[in-house]
């Protein structure tokens, strides 16, 4: 991300490449960390909400980074907030009993490691696997109740194998099934190869890659270009974002990627600036295998909070991801060294055009119609074989759409004999099928609806019997239920009512007399269909409800905790309260009315895989919205400029009369 001068520098900019590194220098100065030691991550220490909101441009700030790292040795785990504006430690606490992620250096030690192991080469030798340029270690955290009992102890991972059939064919093509490597993270040890089956390497279809599969290129669709003559419509300043009446600030951090800033809206009928939210993000994503077989029974991935999806934001230099003109803005995370690495291009910020945003045509005046146009802010991660697409769309209207599509390669298990199935998945090749998964999100939503004082209502729609007021059976009314405190907090969507929720501002009316609010428009809410003992759930018990209510606490940021690593529960993923996940926070029951409140919205994929996702997946997009409800006086997008274009007809224009 960008950065102004320390004279106009913002308390919520990222760190800078100096600041990742002078966090490592302070650290080996004052603490003696030496390379014995590893950084799982380097972030900003955010001040506290009440302290950036009470900032004004000019006023002295105090840059604070947190560190959380470990000696590979003793496996200790230190949390580390450095004063970078006095250069020195503010506190080194010690946090036993936690396993803090995983790195991408660790990954890329493991591959190598067992790359040359003599045994690892002896057992793929015997399964007729002698090149091993061509093979694929792939490793994978623990959850602590699937680890084997005699190495608790360790910062344990466990392998996949998988095969390329060529040089550069797709390398989740060919698994080596029955067949697990367990290795320490911290001395690159094999403990114990398992070698369970050996269903061999079924001849399947795996390939996507035009260069390698030969598959022609369609030759019937025409160039798209997207072009803005006069330029992008909208400014970044450092990481302020200004858009039509929008305004916004970007962020970046190793475990959520993308964040967004003190949201507001420029009323078009007060001319006043108003808030929305003051910070948005992705808290964990869950994604647990529903398949209890041998090759799955231990796949459950916490990819935001096991490896981090700043860690694994890619460029978006690498390939066609935005179409238009584009402004793009970089990322820095730290290595496992404390050594800060750019991602070029992390951030993608356009503009889009998404069809019309409101139309009428009268026959006696004519048409009008405005097109609806989106500001985007967009970033893309390659977690593993999968990736994921994030979008926060921003619209005239005073919309809000979050939306996330995911693509890649998904996981095949060879089967052992022609004709076999499993219950557990679907048939997508030769003795290959894919299993069924879900990818559970939650979205960290602290909204300030005109400001802090918020009281967040369920409204669900009720059919009315037929009675005298109602003979024909049409009346449809809405009944609201207050969430008045964290023990009510948990909420379920409910199909058959369109339940939704909104927050809304008790102390601000618009000029109808309702309370001015925002509504959450429910998408892709899936239900967790797991028992409540499993593994899983306990560790992030978050995926029981479809929506959580929180009192704001600046602590309180992991819903399943801050070391889901090799946990057990969310309730021991960290030593103190505030670090051990959501159902931690709401024991305290605090009041929920009036109060300066955070959603954590629980959306995803219920994924029973096709043989249209196989070889390659196309994306599957899932969505919610935020929209305004009585937070406006009228349409605040009355003020829409018709459309000229050359695209247009007739007369050249999208506005005729």
């Amino acid at each position: 991300m960008r950065r102004r001068s320390d004279m106009s520098a913002h308390p919520l900019d990222p760190l800078s490449e100096d600041e990742f590194r002078s966090t490592a220098v302070i650290l080996r100065r004052d603490k003696g960390v030496s390379p014995a030691w590893r950084f799982a991550s380097i972030e900003l220490a955010e001040p506290a909400k009440a302290e950036v909101k009470a900032w004004s441009s000019g006023d002295p700030i105090t840059r604070r980074s947190l560190a959380v790292l470990w000696e590979k040795a003793t496996n200790d785990v230190y949390e580390a907030v450095v004063d970078l504006t006095g250069d020195r430690v503010e506190s080194w606490t010690h946090v036993p009993g936690v396993c803090p992620n995983f790195t991408v250096d660790e990954y890329h030690d493991i591959d190598h490691v067992l790359h040359e192991h003599p045994e690892v080469r002896a057992v793929l030798a015997g399964r007729g696997i002698t090149d091993l340029s061509l093979v694929l270690f792939d490793v994978w955290t623990y959850g602590r109740q699937v680890m084997p009992e005699q190495w608790r102890d360790r910062r344990l991972g466990w392998c996949d194998i998988w095969l390329r059939a060529t040089p550069t064919g797709n390398p989740y093509a060919h698994p080596v099934s029955g067949l697990k490597i367990i290795v320490d993270m911290n001395t690159n040890e094999v403990l114990e190869i398992e070698d369970h089956h050996d269903h061999g390497l079924p001849e399947v279809q795996g390939e996507y890659d035009p260069a390698v599969t030969g598959v022609p290129a369609r030759t019937d669709v025409k160039s798209l270009e997207i072009t803005q003559p006069e330029g992008v419509s909208f400014t970044l300043d450092d990481n302020e974002l200004r858009w039509q009446n929008w305004t916004m600030r970007l962020g970046f951090n190793y475990r959520e990627g993308p964040v967004i800033h003190q949201v507001a809206f420029d009323d078009p009928f007060t001319g006043e600036k108003r808030d929305v939210a003051y910070r948005m993000s992705f808290a964990e994503m869950v994604v647990p295998y529903r398949d209890s077989g041998y090759d799955h029974y231990r796949r459950t991935a916490f990819d935001i909070g096991e490896w981090g999806l700043g860690y694994m934001t890619t460029s978006l230099e690498l390939g066609c991801d935005c179409l238009g003109e584009i402004v793009y803005a970089d990322a820095v995370v730290p290595d496992s060294a404390g050594e800060p690495q750019v991602i070029k291009q992390a951030l993608c910020l356009h503009e889009e055009d998404n069809a019309v945003l409101w139309k009428h045509v009268d026959p006696e005046t004519g048409a009008q119609v405005r097109r609806m146009r989106r500001m985007v802010v967009s970033a893309h991660a390659t977690v593993a074989n999968y990736e994921y697409l994030i979008y926060w769309r921003f619209y005239a209207d005073g919309n809000i759409e979050c939306e996330v599509r995911a693509t890649g390669l998904m996981v095949t298990t060879p089967m052992a004999a022609e004709g076999d199935s499993s219950p557990w998945g679907t048939t997508v090749d030769t003795r290959t099928y894919a299993p069924y998964h879900q990818h559970f999100l939650v979205a960290k939503l602290d909204l300030d609806v005109d400001g802090e004082e918020n009281t967040v209502v369920e409204v669900d729609s009720v059919a009315a019997p037929i009675d005298a007021t109602n003979p024909y059976g049409l009346a449809l009314t809405t009944r609201s239920t207050t969430i008045t405190s964290e023990s009510q907090s948990g909420r379920d969507y409910k199909w058959e009512t369109q339940r939704a929720w909104k927050v809304l501002n008790p102390t601000k009316k618009n000029r109808h007399g309702t309370n001015t609010a925002y509504k959450i428009v429910p998408g892709a809410a899936i239900p967790a269909m797991i028992d409540e003992s499993s593994p899983v759930f306990q560790r992030a018990s978050v995926i029981g409800h479809t929506l959580w209510v929180t009192a704001h606490d600046d602590k309180e940021r992991w819903p399943a905790g801050d070391y889901p690593t090799q946990s057990e529960s969310d309730l021991t993923a960290g030593a103190e309260p505030h670090a051990q996940g959501i159902r931690r926070w709401i024991a305290d029951d605090a009041p929920l009315e009036g109060a300066d409140v955070v959603l954590w919205y629980v959306f995803g994929i219920h994924h029973v895989t096709r043989v249209e996702d196989w070889p390659i997946m196309p994306a599957d997009t899932i969505s919610f919205w935020l929209k305004p409800f009585g937070f406006f006086d009228a349409n605040p997008s009355l003020d829409a400029p018709a459309t000229t274009s050359a695209h247009c007809t007739p007369a050249a224009s999208c506005h005729h009369e």
